[in-house]
């Protein structure tokens, strides 16, 4: 097993990859057991942190952790030295807890357990499944499939890896204006799926069946059909594992704490008598 870690890991230039992607996924894992334990007011679990009745969100311990691993890292010369998987592991655990509230960024409100709170957790899922793809050796935009002609010159050669990319990257672009993400997405990695997704009918509101379908058309009947036979039933489950990993959502926030209510009010200006 070491020998397999030093060969494929360490030797390859991949320590630092391998070591924010392990830190990002049990930060993960960590901070959504703990706020579940917070909402379940589980009385020896550690509560909100809240000097003066500010609620400071962990996306902030996230960004301080960005900030150290960060720069960290780039003053770190050695990719394999332990100071370097130090940084990393840093790196990892800010951005776990930064994409854990992507939401409330997004929204600028708390949405944590709201349905809009899934997005954090999609956000969170698509960026371990393409850190393990680099992890794991794949390029992106098929880069690993260009083969050069012997003996050709470096301008056929870029040409020719442009003109791969752009290909590649508009397969995946049209992926997504059809709605689908996660293939768009991981097609970055694996050209044919993006491939795959572009040939296939649009999702049903997506933006590419706002423009291209017209409503009653075969195409938007077909869009409909399929939303329902194969999306549904994958939502469903996806649904459940996500709320297996970081709880229920669809619970409305609570209402603002006294002191919070006590410093709206006494922060108005005064009217004039």
């Amino acid at each position: 097993m070491t020998d397999w870690f030093v060969r494929s890991v360490v030797d390859t230039g991949r320590l630092r990859l391998f070591c924010f992607l392990v830190a990002f996924i049990g930060a993960f894992l960590f901070i959504r057991f703990s706020v579940r334990m917070i909402r379940a007011e589980v009385k020896w679990w550690p509560k909100n942190v809240t000097p003066g009745g500010l609620h400071i969100h962990h996306v902030v311990f996230g960004l301080v952790f960005i900030m150290v691993g960060g720069v960290g890292g780039l003053a770190v010369q050695s990719g394999r030295s332990l100071w370097a998987a130090l940084a990393a592991l840093l790196f990892g655990i800010g951005a776990a807890l930064v994409l854990d509230e992507f939401a409330l960024v997004l929204h600028l409100e708390d949405v944590y357990w709201s349905e809009r709170g899934r997005l954090s957790v999609d956000a969170v899922f698509l960026a371990v499944a393409l850190t393990s793809l680099v992890l794991v050796g794949i390029k992106p935009l098929g880069l690993d499939d260009v083969v050069a002609p012997d003996g050709a010159d470096p301008g056929t050669v870029a040409w020719l890896i442009a003109g791969v990319v752009l290909v590649n990257l508009a397969f995946a672009l049209i992926t997504l204006a059809k709605g689908k993400v996660w293939t768009g997405m991981i097609g970055l990695f694996v050209p044919t799926l993006a491939v795959f997704g572009a040939l296939r009918v649009a999702r049903p509101h997506s933006p590419w069946a706002r423009t291209h379908y017209r409503e009653g058309s075969r195409k938007s009947r077909t869009a409909h059909e399929r939303e329902e036979k194969v999306r549904v039933p994958l939502m469903r489950a996806k649904v459940a594992f996500q709320e297996l990993l970081a709880g229920r959502f669809g619970s409305a926030p609570k209402a603002p704490e006294a002191s919070e209510k006590t410093y709206e009010k006494t922060s108005k200006t005064p009217k004039d008598p």
